[in-house]
């Protein structure tokens, strides 16, 4: 069994996945390892370009658009790694992030998964890099603006735990899929990801059920991974603001639902139902770019 199985969806990123891979095969350390793209039928020729630059990468074309928990499972399948990498092609990897990151798992044998520090091409914090779940509760603290107003309040700033060091080892609900490493013991146990999520949420739904089989998830800053971020989603803002909210309603309604009051579960599909319709009708209007 080799040690680590790298999976990256790319969607008409071919440059950024370009990049991506350099970093890959330019990691130091000890270790075995394996890459996958799972290509969702881009246009760009990115499948040719990892086919003739990189040999060594086994290129998956998935014959429909099931999404990114639908392309990922492709590659899951397949692996054959002790941990799976879940690698956004919009990140680029510093030399020894995955021999770090590979070293800090065997070190914690609880850990189900874990994930790095994510910074912007700006050298902001990419706050998606940790998060708690989205109760009802922190749902409605980011939704009614809280969390912004009081990023520094254990209680307003849990969404995107605004509130502690970035630089500091935690213990987290879930870190993002951009750059997601999991333990296969605690996929074997959890299953794998969810295809009812198109895109967003998959990652927080998988991170809830490797949790509930009793595994830790950690974020770990030692390692800081540029992350472009948003590079496919962008290429398709309705499809991406449809299902941003559609995420919402079905992580509610799997996770929470039935254990919250049907009248508090009816304002809560409302809110994300008009704020869905606000964000698309945004996205017709606002200039492109």
């Amino acid at each position: 069994m080799l040690d680590l199985s790298i999976i990256s969806v790319s969607y008409n990123t071919r440059e950024l996945l370009r990049e991506c891979l350099r970093s890959i095969f330019a990691s130091l350390g000890d270790f075995t390892y394996e890459v996958f793209v799972v290509d969702n039928r881009s246009s760009d020729g990115s499948p040719e370009m990892v086919r003739t630059e990189y040999p060594q990468v086994k290129v998956m074309i998935s014959s429909v658009d099931g999404g990114y928990a639908y392309a990922n499972n492709l590659g899951l399948r397949q692996s054959s790694g002790r941990y799976i990498l879940l690698l956004n092609p919009d990140t680029v990897l510093p030399t020894n992030a995955l021999s770090q990151m590979l070293s800090f798992m065997e070190q914690h044998p609880e850990a189900g998964a874990a994930g790095p520090k994510l910074v912007r091409a700006d050298g902001s914090l990419d706050l998606a890099c940790r998060r708690s779940f989205p109760t009802p509760l922190v749902s409605f603290y980011q939704m009614a603006g809280l969390s912004k107003i009081l990023p520094g309040s254990p209680r307003f700033g849990r969404y995107n735990l605004t509130y502690l060091d970035p630089d500091e080892t935690a213990e987290v609900d879930s870190v993002v899929g951009a750059f997601m490493m999991v333990r296969r013991q605690a996929i074997e146990q959890a299953g794998l990801l969810d295809e009812s999520f198109f895109m967003y949420g998959e990652d927080l739904d998988w991170a809830f059920r490797i949790k509930q089989k009793g595994w830790k998830i950690y974020y770990y800053p030692k390692v800081q991974v540029l992350h472009y971020k948003r590079e496919s989603s962008k290429q398709r803002p309705l499809r991406t603001s449809f299902e941003f909210y559609r995420s919402m309603y079905i992580f509610h309604r799997k996770h929470y639902a039935a254990n919250t009051f049907f009248l508090l579960n009816w304002l809560i599909f409302t809110g994300i139902l008009l704020r869905g319709a606000l964000a698309i009708v945004w996205a017709l209007v606002r200039p492109r770019g």
